[in-house]
């Protein structure tokens, strides 16, 4: 490599975009390509190291005896730790032919006490590491605004009428195709555009007749872009020529629709406000699954732009709400909606379900609601199954109002909680801990609050039930070894080098903080604000509370963008994720978020006496 592709390469790996030119030329100047044959020992467990190596191309272990702690791949570094302590602490070997770079130990010592970046990223706290990854990632990944294309916006369908339309019949024709806009083409083959503003400022305004001929309101000169075309650059042109649409064409020279500012400014605002418009504006059911079929896009959208994954959950969940309750208004019988209340459990109740998983949902209905038994049936019917069409699968173990288990009346449901509390099974615990993370999406809010407040006083104060509630987080072990190793321990061959993150991780931090917030009786349901809520009362340390969440966050989102991958190859969603796949930063925040998880897991232990249960 030249010396310009060698700082261009060192440039493009975290944290060594911050160096200065200066520092850049250093590096540069001071590396060697090294080659290494299969099986060779780069780095020896006990002795020290004297360089820092960049992996060009080949596969390296970190070991530790026999046990493999990590592998290190193409644009991958390794050992800075070993670098500061002057101490190999473990074994690094080839399983192919390598090649790398190799820095000198003394350049790199240097330059990290002369660049505060450096020196601050390989010298920070396990939270601030994870919070400064989730900054760096949203910079990187800013990059992909500038790249997006015409035709990954939405673009209104083109309607194309002749000049011999009426006025009345060129408004009939945008009210039926639902579109903003529509084009007009003279005898002359020359294209005209008509929009909704010109109904209104030039035929209304002018007290037009109706009968007039459409072209006379009609406006010529239309600016077309590519759909290939950079979506940057298209909205570069409607400001240069102050337009608020431009017409898309194909390589074929095809028209194929209009791009207007709306649409524009949406994609770059995530798309969210004008799905939210679609669901609040949609009048049947088929209209509402249109909007819901725009979820997906909006999640790849708003990842890729690097927003942090607490904001993509809340967005979401917003949606979901609305989708629901348009929902249920459409669906339900008018004296089921105004005397019950439609409520999400789970992931969803605590805001935190991003992908269409299942549905976890149940309906809360007054005690004086005299809606018929085979009215109800029909309802709760038709809205699981709609909730299927629209993509939401059905939940494997039946939590559905569909099921009448779930879909009673107030006064049972506090025969069920009383039950749930006074009769301790796996499942009864499993049920407390669904009902308590619901929030209300339609109907009466009170209801949901009435018996979450019932279920603080039957469950009282007893220690014993808060610590048969938390004993769940025992069954689940974080899958980290000793030596700071990945443990993996699926008895599926498929899954064998994979980790199911959610049990080892998400799990016990969510039913961890769960436990401790109904312990406490907080109303709170996402895992973030119930932190922030035990914080509050002095109940978790605030550097802890500051861990827990970043580790929470970098979690969520790892299996977000495992399963987007997933979506991409068309292989099903799960919990699990291959360490191989993620480069050194991310294996490493991995394992820092899974010490975040043990600390928690031995606090609650301690909290809740778990060795006694």
């Amino acid at each position: 490599m030249s010396l310009l592709e060698q700082k261009a390469f060192l440039s493009s790996i975290h944290p060594f975009e911050s160096l200065s030119a200066t520092q850049l030329d250093t590096f540069a100047e001071n590396m060697d390509i090294v080659y290494f044959k299969e099986n060779e020992i780069i780095q020896k467990q006990g002795k020290n190291p004297e360089s820092l190596f960049f992996i060009l191309k080949g596969l390296v272990q970190e070991k530790q005896e026999e046990e493999v702690l990590s592998i290190y791949s193409k644009n991958e570094i390794f050992d800075s730790i070993s670098l500061i302590e002057n101490y190999s602490k473990n074994t690094f070997i080839t399983t192919e032919e390598t090649i790398c770079y190799s820095l000198p130990r003394s350049i790199f010592i240097k330059t990290l006490h002369e660049n505060i970046d450096l020196e601050t990223y390989f010298f920070q706290s396990i939270s601030e590491k994870l919070n400064n990854n989730i900054h760096h990632e949203k910079n990187k990944e800013m990059a992909n605004i500038m790249i997006a294309k015409v035709k990954d916006a939405t673009i209104h369908k083109a309607v194309i009428i002749d000049e011999n339309k009426s006025i009345y019949e060129a408004a009939t024709i945008i009210k039926k195709e639902k579109v903003p806009t529509i084009l007009l083409k003279d005898n002359n083959n020359e294209m005209f555009i008509i929009t909704d503003s010109d109904f209104r400022q030039k035929v209304i305004l002018n007290r037009m007749d109706f009968d007039d001929k459409v072209i006379k309101i009609a406006t010529k000169g239309l600016i077309y872009v590519n759909e290939d075309d950079f979506l940057f650059n298209a909205q570069l042109i409607m400001a240069k020529h102050g337009l608020k649409r431009v017409v898309v064409k194909n390589d074929k020279d095809t028209i194929v629709g209009i791009l207007d500012q709306i649409s524009l400014s949406s994609f770059f605002a995530t798309n969210t406000f004008s799905v939210s418009n679609k669901i609040q504006k949609a009048e049947t059911v088929e209209e509402l699954k249109e909007a819901s079929l725009s979820f997906i896009k909006i999640i790849r959208s708003l990842n890729a732009k690097g927003v942090k994954i607490e904001f993509i959950a809340r967005l979401v969940n917003q949606l979901n709400k609305r989708l629901l309750d348009k929902l249920y208004k459409l669906l339900a019988p008018e004296e089921l909606y105004t005397k019950s209340c439609l409520i999400v459990m789970g992931s969803e109740g605590r805001g935190e379900q991003i992908l269409k998983t299942d549905q976890d949902n149940a309906l809360i209905i007054e005690d004086d609601c005299t809606i018929s038994n085979e009215d109800l049936q029909k309802f709760t019917h038709d809205f699981t199954e709609t909730l299927v069409d629209f993509g939401f699968p059905r939940c494997e173990g039946n939590i559905m109002v569909s099921n009448p288990y779930w879909c009673r009346k107030e006064s049972d449901f506090k025969n069920l909680i009383y039950q749930w509390v006074n009769e301790p099974s796996g499942d009864n615990f499993m049920n407390i801990a669904i009902f308590y993370d619901a929030v209300c999406v339609s109907g009466s809010i009170d209801l949901v609050i009435k018996l979450k407040e019932y279920l603080f006083k039957v469950a009282g104060n007893s220690q014993t039930f808060n610590a048969h509630f938390a004993k769940v987080i025992s069954s689940f072990n974080v899958p980290l070894g000793f030596f700071d190793g990945f443990i993996f321990n699926s008895k599926d061959e498929k899954k064998k080098n994979e980790i199911d993150i959610k049990k080892g991780g998400i799990f016990i931090i969510v039913q961890g903080i769960r436990s401790l917030s109904l312990e406490h009786k907080l109303l709170n349901t996402s895992t973030a604000k119930r932190i922030a809520k035990l914080t509050e009362i002095n109940v978790l340390d605030p550097e802890l509370a500051k861990e827990l969440t970043m580790a929470f966050n970098f979690l969520t989102n790892l299996k977000l963008k495992s399963n987007l991958d997933k979506l991409d190859k068309k292989i099903a969603i799960d919990n699990y994720i291959n360490p191989d796949n993620l480069n050194t930063m991310e294996k490493d925040l991995l394992k820092d978020s899974f010490k975040i998880v043990s600390k928690l897991k031995k606090k609650l232990e301690f909290h809740f006496k778990l060795n006694y249960v």
